[in-house]
């Protein structure tokens, strides 16, 4: 398990969010995938943020929601959900302009019950969290018996850390105070109180591409790094690593463990 060193403190780190942080960026939802599109190679791996499948009663957390395009989505696809998220103005858009229910915090949080969802999601949030442990635990409790989580986070162990290091685009300094592996955010959600589902690779060939371009910025690049800025070479190298085990994502599926 890493982390940073030295790292805001949870009554600092607000001024490393600012105004124009993309995730905090007002955007429409994302239109189905056709069929055809589903077919291609290159959209198969990547299964963070698509719909999940139903699942108890339909209701859903979505911790960290940032602009509420994945709970749109969801509400679409008949889902009860609620949103939770540390920026006022994009809680306040939940609210006003999609009509959905969303709290301003994190958890704990006193608007919220114990047991009242099916499955809480965080996509990219837990490596933000000062303590993601306790954390971990709150959201069991609040998932009902058979309730599950889904969690996406960057993958330190994995080529592209070790090809781009510093200037691996998932670092996002110092944002992200937790940097996860598959053995330690597994071991992390068991602890919780969490059956773990076999952990799951996800390519971002984006990713890549970025990093590529951050080296070429502070770096004498060499010629892959110059290669892997555009988009057909790093998803090649995304495909890559995926068939390796070794892609710079991975999802986790955890079942609330009953004691």
């Amino acid at each position: 398990m890493c982390f940073t060193n030295p790292r805001p403190d949870p009554a600092s780190i607000g001024q490393f969010y600012p105004s124009d942080y993309s995730p905090h960026e007002p955007r429409p939802a994302r239109n189905e995938r056709s069929f055809w599109s589903s077919l291609k190679i290159w959209n198969r791996p990547r299964v963070e943020k698509r719909p999940i499948p139903w699942h108890g009663q339909g209701r859903l957390l979505d911790f960290g929601c940032g602009n509420g395009a994945y709970m749109q989505m969801m509400h679409r696809r008949g889902w009860q959900v609620t949103g939770l998220d540390v920026s006022e103005r994009m809680v306040e858009y939940i609210c006003n302009d999609l009509g959905l229910n969303a709290y301003v915090g994190t958890l704990p949080h006193l608007d919220i019950e114990p047991e009242t969802f099916d499955v809480i999601t965080m996509w990219h949030s837990l490596e933000h969290i000062h303590e993601p442990l306790p954390l971990l635990r709150e959201a069991r409790s609040l998932l009902s018996p058979g309730g599950k989580i889904v969690i996406s986070v960057p993958n330190i162990d994995s080529w592209p850390f070790r090809w781009f290091g510093r200037n691996w685009f998932a670092l996002e300094l110092p944002r992200h105070l937790s940097h996860f592996m598959p053995s330690t955010l597994a071991e992390m959600l068991e602890r919780a109180g969490f059956a773990v589902e076999p952990i799951q690779m996800v390519r971002h060939s984006d990713w890549i591409r970025f990093s590529a371009r951050l080296a070429c910025q502070r770096l004498q690049p060499m010629l892959w790094h110059r290669a892997l800025t555009y988009k057909w070479p790093a998803r090649l190298a995304g495909l890559w690593c995926y068939l390796a085990g070794q892609s710079d994502c991975i999802l986790a599926v955890g079942h609330r463990r009953e004691n």
